[in-house]
């Protein structure tokens, strides 16, 4: 093979469209643009959200709101739940669950800024738990049960 011989396929480059170049070529004179207006000038465009010269709509409105970049989102579970993947096998009883226990059993899906315990439903097994927040009820319903939970 040599270098002087290689080509491209066929259909790969086309020739680009030359204008401005003669009535009898086509594309002559206003070149296909039209007459006169701003798009018929080069360099030209007006925006996507471009109205008509009336005020846009992103504009009339009023800005409000305030988006906290360090908002910490916790993940949270029941006590009902925790019951039921017990009882499913997911969880064991017998180690301590932790989000990391949580997210390798599949019952997480992503790793959040922490973990929260609810109350609602009811646990009947004695779990540890360690735990960024939770409510009075459960922590009252792991107690009672014989469980604990606590603080990172």
């Amino acid at each position: 093979m040599k270098l002087n011989a290689l080509m491209d396929n066929l259909g790969a480059r086309s020739n680009v469209k030359r204008v401005g170049r003669g009535l009898g070529s086509g594309m002559g004179k206003t070149s296909g643009r039209g007459n006169k207006g701003q798009k018929s000038r080069s360099g030209s465009r007006k925006q996507a959200t471009f109205q008509g010269g009336q005020m846009p709509i992103l504009r009339r409105f009023p800005k409000f709101g305030f988006n906290n970049p360090f908002a910490k989102e916790y993940a949270t579970i029941n006590l009902g739940d925790i019951e039921k993947f017990i009882a499913s096998g997911k969880i064991d009883a017998k180690q301590v669950i932790t989000m990391d226990t949580l997210l390798a059993a599949k019952i997480l899906n992503r790793a959040m800024s922490g973990l929260k315990v609810l109350g609602k439903g009811e646990i009947k097994t004695a779990v540890n738990i360690i735990a960024d927040k939770w409510s009075k009820s459960a922590q009252a319903a792991i107690e009672k049960v014989g469980g604990s939970i606590k603080n990172k």
